[in-house]
């Protein structure tokens, strides 16, 4: 390494002035690098969020699903049983559905 020109993309925050008294004096340059960043690491914050709210997007979709499915099986039996009449086993009739009076 040539000690004689400052570093380009290692460190290019020295000073001039600083770099060049430094190597007049002899004087070690010491470069300090910060490996986390400041403040909140977002990432690491927002993954859980973002997981908890897919869970929830995906229970309330479950529910709707289930809440369609019922109200048509619930219709398709009321058109079954509007269909099909009174049902009579050994004498006794069941009568499985209104008809509507107009």
């Amino acid at each position: 390494m040539d000690h004689r020109t400052p570093p380009g993309s290692i460190a290019p925050h020295i000073p001039s002035a600083d770099w060049q008294r430094a190597q007049a004096t002899g004087q070690p340059v010491v470069i300090v690098v910060h490996d986390t960043p400041a403040g909140i690491p977002w990432r690491r914050a927002l993954i859980p969020f973002a997981i908890a709210g897919a869970v929830v997007a995906g229970g309330w979709g479950l529910v709707a699903a289930l809440c369609f499915l019922l109200d048509a099986a619930a219709h398709t039996a009321t058109v079954i049983a509007g269909a099909a009449g009174p049902i009579g086993i050994g004498g006794i009739t069941l009568k499985l559905a209104r008809t509507k009076h107009t």
